[in-house]
């Protein structure tokens, strides 16, 4: 199946990286072309390629200041955009909490100041912040009790 035209919507639009890069720098504010060609480090026809797709799906204005030819940014086109990405923010923020729960519990494993918090069974160290393999004598070590 052949790929959409990337000048059909602002999700074809914005599938190419400099594009973005691009959306970026207007989203800072008004720019012209050269400003665009310097911070990018692009040759000005690639810019101005670029700037044309993105003026055809309406995420980029221009006007006329004197001898140059300023660009800013239209967001309305993202909106369908941001919209369904939105369905997809409940998934990451759902990941992201169990991740950050992931790393808190990692932490405080690693904190030898949080032993007396975890419970016995959650590692070799017992209640008493010491390792119960410690507290065996000799003779358990050999016969697993002193009797």
């Amino acid at each position: 199946m052949a790929r959409a035209a990337t000048t059909t919507d602002a999700f074809n639009a914005v599938a190419e990286p400099r594009r973005r890069e691009i959306l970026d720098l207007l989203a800072q504010g008004e720019r012209p072309v050269n400003d665009l060609v310097a911070q990018l480090g692009l040759a000005q026809p690639q810019v101005s390629k670029h700037l044309r797709v993105l003026r055809e799906v309406d995420l980029v204005r221009v006007r006329d200041h004197g001898r140059q030819r300023l660009y800013r940014l239209n967001a309305a086109p993202l909106k369908p955009l941001h919209d369904w990405l939105r369905r997809y923010e409940r998934a990451w923020s759902d990941r992201f909490d169990l991740m950050d729960a992931v790393l808190e519990d990692l932490k405080e494993r690693d904190d030898p100041r949080a032993a007396d918090r975890l419970p016995p069974a959650a590692g070799p160290q017992g209640g008493d912040g010491t390792d119960d393999m410690d507290d065996l004598t000799e003779g358990e070590h050999a016969h697993g009790t002193d009797d």
